[in-house]
C-alpha cells in the first residue's frame, strides 16, 4: 500500500483534495454546496478542523487544513464525507426540482452500494511558504480557470475572499 498520501505528522498543515465519485458535477445548485458549508461549520466548532483556505467546485473541493490539539484530521474528514454523503444523496432524493436526480443518483451506486465520495483524499502536507502559496493560488485560481468568475475573491465558495481583506462564509485561520 503507498504511503504517498497519508496524513504522517498530526500536527502538520495538509492541502487536501476529494471528489464527487466519478467527477459527476452535483455542486452546480447553491443548497448542495450549503450542506457542505453547514458541515465544515460544525467540524471547526466540534471536531477540532482548522480551516485555512477553501474552495467547493462543481464535482470536487479543496481544502488547506489542520487539526486542533487532540484531533485527528484524517477522522475529521472521514466523519466529513460521512455524513455529507448522506446529507448530499437526501438533497438529491428529497429535491423535487431536480431534473437530474435519477442521473445523478445513478452515478453513485457501486457494486459495494451507493458511495458519493472517492476513497482518497490526497493530503499533501505544506512543508514551506512556498509551497503553501502555490497550494493558496491553486486553490484560489481554481474558479477563475474553470470560467465560474473572473476574479477569485468574487467566488462565494471559497476562501479567497478572506484572503482579499473581507469575510467569506466560513471562519479561517488567514495564514499571513
Amino acid at each position: 500500500m503507498s504511503r504517498k498520501y497519508k496524513f504522517h505528522n498530526p500536527d502538520g498543515i495538509y492541502f487536501i483534495t476529494f471528489a464527487v465519485q466519478n467527477w459527476v458535477d452535483v455542486f452546480t445548485r447553491n443548497s448542495y454546496k450549503n450542506i457542505l458549508i453547514d458541515n465544515l461549520t460544525y467540524c471547526q466548532k466540534n471536531k477540532g478542523l482548522e480551516l485555512f483556505a477553501w474552495c467547493i467546485m462543481t464535482n470536487h473541493v479543496h481544502f488547506i487544513a489542520g487539526s486542533k490539539e487532540g484531533f485527528l484530521l484524517q477522522n475529521i474528514l472521514r466523519d466529513y464525507k460521512k455524513f455529507t454523503s448522506k446529507a448530499v444523496i437526501s438533497a438529491i432524493r428529497e429535491n423535487i426540482r431536480e431534473s437530474r436526480k435519477e442521473w445523478l443518483l445513478k452515478h453513485f451506486i457501486t457494486d459495494k452500494g451507493i458511495r458519493f465520495w472517492q476513497n482518497h483524499n490526497m493530503p499533501i502536507e505544506l512543508w514551506s511558504n512556498k509551497v503553501i502559496d502555490q497550494k493558496l493560488n491553486y486553490i484560489h485560481q481554481n474558479p477563475v480557470k474553470a470560467g465560474i468568475v473572473f476574479r477569485a475573491e468574487d467566488y462565494v465558495y471559497s476562501s479567497a475572499v478572506d484572503y482579499s481583506g473581507r469575510k467569506g462564509l466560513l471562519d479561517i485561520i488567514v495564514i499571513k
